[in-house]
């Protein structure tokens, strides 16, 4: 026996003019069971964490110029 996984939201806005009425349906990939494995989810994770590599650069390499122009200001000021 097949389970149906289909996500059905729908939102309904109360007593105003017009259709407010949202519906948002979310159907899984034929053939899939709708249960990601391991390995699938670690590929994921890889490619999420390569995709912000240069963001993460950039802030690091600012993160130390502030630190290193702090303690240079510090050290001026000290004498």
């Amino acid at each position: 026996m097949e389970e149906d996984n289909t996500l059905n939201i729908e939102q309904n806005v109360g007593n105003v003019d017009g259709d407010f009425t949202k519906s948002i349906t979310i159907n899984e990939d034929p053939g899939s069971d709708g249960e990601m494995g391991d390995v699938e989810a670690v590929i994921e994770l890889t490619y999420n964490i390569f995709a912000y590599i240069p963001e993460l650069l950039f802030v690091s390499v600012y993160a130390l110029i502030m630190y290193a122009a702090v303690l240079y200001i510090t050290k001026k000021i000290k004498g």
